[in-house]
């Protein structure tokens, strides 16, 4: 279940979720509004998941850690549903807050995205973009909707990018104990690109060396791909879902694959992100 304080964000899941269908978006079984001593209260009720999110599996320190092939697993999927909305519909749909958090696993960590409180439909005809009021993630939203509020496909391109880094380091995107910008994990990763020698130290040590480096390096690149300022410079979301399945085939037949017989339980949710809102 979720609880949905504004009124705007409810109505909008529920009339989007009332009308999608696909295997990587979260499926809505019901909803209610009450109006009680407290106010309004709005409830959704979502397919139970029972793995919770990828933000848990990734940054609790007291689950076993995901292995490679199931992170690559993960972003495939969540990349399939992004595919989904920016050219599976009759009208295009930009997500607007996709971030770890917000892609759940089901009993066999399979993801789905969720909480479409905050997407809206893109761009009509010839127009590049939407403007809109700026709201979202901090360290998931892309500079330029930060910056101007215009708002393209690009900017789930951008958070799509961001979340790569995090299964590649197992580091957050933001973090407290980090506070400085030289310290934040989009420029420190830049210090290490995927063609230097020195690549290898940003990968989670909780991996343990059971990966394909050069899958590694291919997710990295996609990563940066992803992160381009440019518009014009980055891929498409079916682009990088072609890219995450060759990723997967090489980390299989590598000599360095991930020997999958980790284990990975659930656990309680983590802490959210701050909102921009």
């Amino acid at each position: 279940m979720l609880l949905i304080w504004g009124h705007k964000e409810w109505l909008a899941e529920v009339q989007f979720l009332g009308v999608v269908n696909h295997p990587n978006l979260v499926k809505l079984l019901g909803y209610c509004s009450v109006d009680g001593e407290r106010g309004i209260q709005r409830l959704l009720v979502y397919e139970y998941m029972p793995n919770r999110s990828l933000e848990d599996h990734l940054f609790n320190r007291a689950l076993n850690p995901l292995p490679w092939i199931t992170r690559l697993q993960i972003m495939l999927g969540a990349a399939q549903g992004l595919a989904y909305l920016h050219e599976g519909l009759e009208v295009q749909v930009i997500y607007r807050d996709f971030k770890s958090s917000n892609v759940l696993l089901d009993e066999d960590f399979k993801p789905k995205l969720s909480d479409f409180g905050l997407a809206r439909k893109g761009p009509k005809g010839d127009r590049t973009h939407v403007s809109t009021a700026v709201v979202g993630t901090y360290g998931y939203a892309a500079p330029e909707y930060v910056e101007t509020g215009h708002l393209s496909i690009h900017s789930d391109l951008w958070s799509f990018g961001v979340v790569l880094y995090e299964i590649l380091t197992g580091r957050r995107v933001l973090e407290r104990h980090r506070p400085t910008a030289e310290q934040r994990l989009l420029y420190w990763v830049r210090q290490y690109p995927a063609d230097g020698k020195k690549f290898s130290m940003i990968i989670d040590p909780l991996l343990r060396d059971q990966y394909s480096i050069n899958a590694a390096r291919k997710i990295a690149k996609l990563a940066d791909s992803c992160l381009n300022k440019n518009a014009k410079d980055q891929p498409t979301m079916n682009q990088v879902v072609e890219i995450l399945k060759q990723a997967i085939q090489d980390s299989q037949k590598g000599t360095n694959s991930v020997n999958n017989n980790f284990g990975a339980s659930g656990s309680k949710l983590g802490r959210k992100n701050p909102k921009l809102r």
